[in-house]
């Protein structure tokens, strides 16, 4: 999966600086915003309601209509796990490590189509990890908070269609489809993937009113959620798929192959302690373990099915604690180890088991609603104005009375929704940005170096004879580099980052030259440039130059800019240290860099070369 692994390490200090340094800037943003909301409406209450004889009206003082109770759950407890997901993704390796360590593994258990799709997905956070990183955190709060404030009408429905758009997103993305086309599927290990857990309940959330009215939404719900059990049931039961045997051939089985890993994640001792001793009552009785899942699931699943409070409500008093059990035991609260994204599945599973049980009583068939409510969350059985009515709607003092008679509720709720703007603007970026983020450069080089100093001079030979100076390519930026033209290792890399940063100035590149000088005492020859060119597609690149010379015109640029040339002991390639330095139209040097490639993945290729060319951009609108 070549676009999903930047290669860097998730503690990389650059990455984690510049992830910090992200996530406070946009904190200070999402602040103003949330504060100019709260002035716009106090304004325009004062301004409305601001004359003697007059007062607010609106939800505070309307009496509110009954939201059901298993709405309000959904609404309230995924609202919570939102919030706690956008905090979970602010661990500061997860910019750096979400994609490597978290979806490339499950990911790679999938079929190749899978893969594929993946891997595009992917490719967006390895190339932009902190922008990626920052976004996911501002969506998922977002959308967090506006599920708990915005309880009723347009506004609560919206939030429930945003849980499921983005948890369908991180679903497909994120979890590779909650691993359903991997092997090893368990209800026990997520799957179908706890985030589609929370796109049926922001469906459920987006339902009409009208909808929780009625014991049918309990009996459906519950009803999927039987067959839901019952053939993970089957599932568990299957022969050959490793749930059967504790261990099998001196290897630990599927499950408990799981705990034993999951003891190994770094979490406080004691829990490590009882997923050690689970794991090794597992190995030694895993044909009980699995026997005891496989009746408790098709027990739970038969329950649901009937449809009976009474029972229903045993049963799921059994079931949770099983969920809890799992929850603890196999899927070691899914958010330690410093890389969770989430609790995994038991929890979000429990809220919408006990949602659909509180589904079974009606709601209350009376929906006053707060005047100002209705008029902000468009509820349902109003009269929708004709489109004269909305153009009046449009005229500043209707929307000035508008936004005065809104109910605190909707301006929390306007609020939630600039936090996931504020999330999703730079994550559509990133999506359709195929070049890499600098910082990824930055991070292998170690950062930059500022200078300001003249570039030592030269006079050698390029790989079609010509005699160029530095003095010669005065009135242009010039990048250069030194490279090793027999090398096969990180020279050719370097050449191709070059050479697309290049590309990526468009018009510019017509006054930017790409430079490299000959890094090799023993194989230095014009030929050997030329052919090195032909091998690495440089030979039509009207802007390239690769300069030589004799050893002692090379050595003295080699002193002059601080490069190391050795041979290597046993072949024909030199050792030497890889740097770029960005020169100025007057022949001073601006910018000096490493340029060891390090994992040299197709992110960091592009990154090396994003950040080159806009030290090139820089240099030329400084001189």
């Amino acid at each position: 999966m070549p676009g999903m692994n930047s290669g860097l390490s998730p503690a990389d200090p650059t990455l984690v600086a510049a992830f910090r340094s992200a996530l406070l800037h946009q904190s200070a943003i999402a602040l103003l915003v949330a504060v100019f909301c709260w002035l716009i409406w106090a304004t325009a209450r004062t301004w409305r309601f601001g004359a003697p004889g007059t007062r607010p009206g609106g939800a505070d003082s309307a009496p509110a209509g009954g939201e059901a109770p298993g709405r309000r759950l959904l609404r309230i407890g995924f609202g919570l796990l939102w919030l706690g997901d956008g905090a979970l993704q602010a661990q500061p390796k997860l910019a750096g490590g979400l994609a490597s360590q978290v979806i490339e593994p499950t990911a790679s258990a999938s079929p190749g189509w899978v893969q594929h799709l993946v891997n595009w997905g992917g490719t967006a956070w390895s190339y932009h990890p902190i922008q990626a990183g920052a976004a996911t955190v501002w969506i998922q709060v977002g959308i967090g908070a506006w599920l708990i404030v915005a309880s009723r009408g347009t506004w609560s429905r919206l939030a429930g269609l945003a849980s499921i758009g983005w948890g369908l997103a991180v679903w497909a993305f994120g979890e590779s489809f909650g691993g359903i086309f991997a092997p090893g599927l368990s209800v026990l290990t997520g799957a179908p993937g706890a985030v589609l857990i929370y796109v049926v309940a922001g469906a459920l959330i987006a339902l009409p009113d009208r909808a929780w009215r009625s014991p049918r939404l309990g009996r459906l719900l519950l009803g999927g959620m039987g067959l839901f059990f019952l053939g993970m049931a089957m599932l568990q039961a299957w022969p050959g798929r490793g749930y059967w045997q504790g261990t099998s051939g001196g290897k630990p089985g599927t499950l408990t192959g799981m705990v034993q890993t999951m003891s190994a994640t770094p979490q406080p001792h004691v829990l490590s302690a009882l997923l050690s001793a689970f794991g090794s009552f597992t190995a030694r009785y895993g044909f009980a373990v699995n026997l005891f899942v496989v009746i408790v699931l098709a027990a739970l699943g038969a329950i649901l099915l009937t449809g009976r409070p009474a029972l229903i409500r045993y049963g799921l008093c059994f079931g949770i604690a099983f969920f809890l059990a799992d929850w603890v035991l196999v899927q070691d609260l899914g958010f330690l180890g410093g890389l969770g994204t989430d609790p995994n599945s038991m929890i979000p599973l429990s809220l919408l088991a006990v949602a659909g049980y509180l589904a079974l009583t009606p709601a209350p068939q009376t929906d006053a609603v707060p005047a100002a409510e209705a008029i902000a969350g468009g509820e349902e059985g109003g009269h929708a104005p004709g489109w004269g009515g909305r153009l009046r709607e449009l005229r500043p003092t209707s929307v000035g009375g508008a936004v005065a008679t809104a109910s605190a509720r909707t301006v929390a709720a306007v609020s939630a929704v600039a936090l996931v703007v504020l999330g999703a603007a730079p994550m559509a970026a990133a999506a359709v940005n195929r070049t890499a983020d600098p910082i990824l450069a930055l991070a292998i080089a170690g950062g930059s170096t500022d200078l300001n100093v003249p570039a030592p001079g030269f006079s050698l030979t390029d790989q079609n004879g010509n005699t160029v100076t530095l003095a010669s390519m005065r009135g242009k930026v010039v990048l250069l580099t030194f490279l090793d033209p027999v090398c096969t290792t990180d020279c050719p890399i370097i050449a191709g980052e070059l050479k697309q940063a290049g590309a990526m100035l468009g018009r510019q590149a017509a006054d930017v030259e790409l430079v490299a000088i000959v890094a090799n005492p023993t194989y230095h020859s014009a030929a050997f440039t030329r052919a090195f060119d032909q091998q690495e597609g440089l030979a039509s690149v009207r802007n390239w130059r690769y300069l030589t010379g004799s050893l002692s015109q090379l050595s003295d640029v080699w002193r002059a800019y601080g490069v190391t040339v050795l041979n290597e002991p046993a072949g024909a390639m030199s050792a030497h240290n890889d740097i770029a330095a960005v020169i100025d139209r007057t022949g001073r040097i601006r910018e000096e860099l490493g340029t060891d490639p390090g994992p040299a993945t197709t992110s960091t290729r592009s990154s090396f070369s994003v950040l080159l060319a806009q030290y090139a951009r820089q240099a030329l609108g400084s001189s």
